[in-house]
């Protein structure tokens, strides 16, 4: 019996159970009247659960609104719908609205619905004060209290007949803004709004503008007055005087400024009026412009100045521009179709002028210090002009003369030249080698000239001449290419005897550093002011053999230049003591030959010294 009765409770159970199954089949969420609403008309968000049930029971709903995802409305019925009401839509009220709806343990969600509520409020301007002077700021709020930011203000500064000026201002987390505008000169009665504006859907919506506010403005000061005495067209020597004044409102932090071509000539600080005198020259023809500063505020009057010439600027001649040593130089300064002027001619140093004579004429014995530059300055009416400046170079006479060095070696001789024609002498008895002769210019610093001679032999008078060839180069030369010889003119050296290099350029600017290398290995590095340089090893061993070059460089040179490579042979002492013998031979050969040559020649001794003149014309 009792087990009949469980049976049949627990079927009931079943059949009970069956009747409340439910399931959502759709949420929905909509707009009245429409997704767009306008600002200030009702709006309602409806939230409708499409539900399928077994049977017809009573179920419960949480129906909940979310606007951008944050909650607005929540209701619990029985009802499967909700409505949301909104009495009066504000731009505040445009988003993303959704809706849920939760029924014993289960949810659903509707999709996510755009409304636009179009039109925003109209915004209110506030100004600081409604009186200013120019060159001061008046302060602005806009306010839209309805508004949700993030919002875009816009100031408008309207003034009669010109086009408003608009500023702009974002606020992300405000609904207001303030700004500052400034007052500028001619201000005078201006009006200021504001409106708003704000990005719906990358859309953007702006609102009507706000009120009009009028602000009134003052002037700190009047517009300069600017005059110019005797005339604003003068003749240079006469003085000219400026007066620039003005009426200001309060003497204080007024600054009157005087300008000429942008240049400031004079100022005067809390004063009504700056005066300004000058003689009149050239260089003071141009605009002149009397401002005046007060804070921000500034106005300007602007005249133009004409000068006219009263002389034109004197010019310099020189008799001559390149002369000698001791030569007669004329400086004449003259001014075209003018002759009452006083004159001064001076020589232009680094550190100043130096005056020569307070006259139009100079006439001086030329020296090697003289040369430089020249200038001469002309005055009238304490206007002062100076000539175009005349370059002037003295050529400085000899001051060595050449004399050939020791027998048997070749010589390296440094003398200074004249611009008149030297002569050189040698005595062919005493010279075997003819030297390398270097000649420059001391009295021009700025080019260096370099000679090489040439030996020409005549084996029937047994005599030498020279001829020279003269090229000129700047003093700040690099380096020619470096010529390596053995002192002794042979690539032979004995064991144990010394070994002595030369190094030798044609041209090349001191300091000159010499590196001499055997097998690419330096052995010896010379710094030197000469362009020859000499390496020596005394003791001469015989892994000393091999190949020998050197190299040259200087502070204009771009890398180092290399030599010619020269082979030395170390030999022993036996093979020196035959060589020596033969050569000893070859010249008593010879000595003897010659000998009988020259006594054809009588009364012409073989020793007898023969000048090369190096004529003007060589020089450069």
């Amino acid at each position: 019996m009792y087990l009949a009765l469980l049976v049949i409770f627990l079927h009931c159970t079943e059949i009970c159970t069956q009747e409340r199954v439910f399931t959502f089949n759709a949420v929905h969420i909509k707009v009245q009247p429409s997704v767009k609403v306008k600002n200030g008309a009702p709006m309602s968000i409806i939230c409708h659960a499409d539900i399928s049930k077994s049977t017809n029971f009573n179920l419960q709903h949480n129906i909940t609104i979310f606007k951008d995802g944050k909650l607005v409305f929540m209701s619990v019925s029985g009802r499967e719908d909700a409505r949301y009401e909104v009495p009066v839509a504000r731009s505040s009220h445009t988003g993303d609205y959704q809706c849920a709806v939760e029924a014993d343990g289960k949810i659903r969600h509707s999709d996510p619905l755009h409304v636009w509520v179009t039109g925003m409020t109209k915004p209110t301007l506030i100004a600081e004060k409604k009186d200013v002077f120019e060159g001061e700021m008046v302060k602005l709020r806009c306010e839209m209290p309805e508004e949700v930011p993030p919002l875009y203000f816009i100031f408008r500064k309207i003034k009669m007949n010109s086009t408003p000026k608009e500023e702009l201002k974002h606020e992300l987390h405000r609904n207001f803004s303030v700004i500052q505008f400034p007052i500028d000169e001619g201000d005078n009665i201006l009006q200021f709004d504001c409106f708003g504006r704000r990005s719906v859907k990358f859309e953007f919506e702006t609102s009507e503008p706000s009120n009009r506010t009028l602000i009134t403005v003052k002037e700190p000061f009047i517009k300069p007055t600017l005059r110019i005495k005797p005339s604003n067209n003068i003749t240079e020597g006469k003085e000219i005087q400026f007066e620039c004044s003005t009426v200001v409102a309060k003497m204080r932090n007024i600054e009157i400024i005087l300008l000429r071509n942008k240049t400031i000539l004079s100022s005067v600080r809390d004063q009504a009026t700056l005066k300004y005198s000058a003689v009149a020259t050239l260089e003071d023809s141009g605009e002149y412009t009397c401002k005046v500063e007060k804070g921000k505020a500034s106005k300007t009057t602007t005249r133009h100045v004409v000068v006219t010439e009263l002389f034109p600027k004197p010019i310099l001649n020189a008799s001559m521009n390149k002369l000698d040593e001791n030569k007669e130089l004329t400086l004449s300064c003259s001014i075209k179709d003018f002759q009452n002027a006083s004159f001064s001619i001076l020589r232009r140093n680094s550190n100043g002028d130096t005056l020569l004579r307070n006259s139009r004429n100079l006439t001086m014995r030329a020296n090697v210090n003289d040369t430089g530059s020249y200038i001469c300055k002309a005055e009238v009416n304490r206007i002062v002009k100076e000539s175009k400046p005349v370059m002037i170079r003295v050529y400085g006479e000899l001051i060595q003369r050449l004399e050939p060095s020791a027998r048997g070696r070749k010589s390296l001789i440094n003398l200074l030249i004249s611009g008149a024609a030297i002569s050189v002498s040698c005595n062919a008895c005493d010279v075997t080698l003819l030297p390398d002769i270097f000649l420059w210019s001391s009295n021009d610093p700025y080019r260096r000239g370099v000679g090489f001679g040439r030996d020409l032999w005549r084996s029937d008078l047994m005599q030498c001449n020279w001829q020279y060839f003269f090229s000129f180069l700047p003093v700040l030369a690099p380096v020619s290419m470096p010529r390596i010889s053995a002192f002794s003119g042979l690539p032979e050296v004995v064991l144990g005897r010394p070994l002595n290099l030369t190094c030798c350029l044609m041209m090349g600017t001191p300091p000159i550093t010499f590196t001499f290398y055997k097998e690419n290995k330096a052995k010896k590095e010379i710094v030197t002011n000469n362009t020859c340089a000499v390496f020596l090893d005394e003791d001469i061993k015989q892994n000393d053999k091999g190949q020998y070059k050197c190299g040259a460089k200087n502070h204009h040179s771009s890398g180092m230049k290399t030599s010619k490579i020269l082979n030395i042979t170390v030999i022993g002492k036996s093979v020196q003591f035959f060589l020596t013998n033969a050569i000893f031979g070859f010249f008593e050969a010879a000595y003897h030959r010659l000998s009988k040559m020259v006594a054809k020649f009588e009364g012409h001794a073989p020793c007898s010294p023969i000048k090369s003149p190096i004529t003007a014309s060589n020089r450069f």
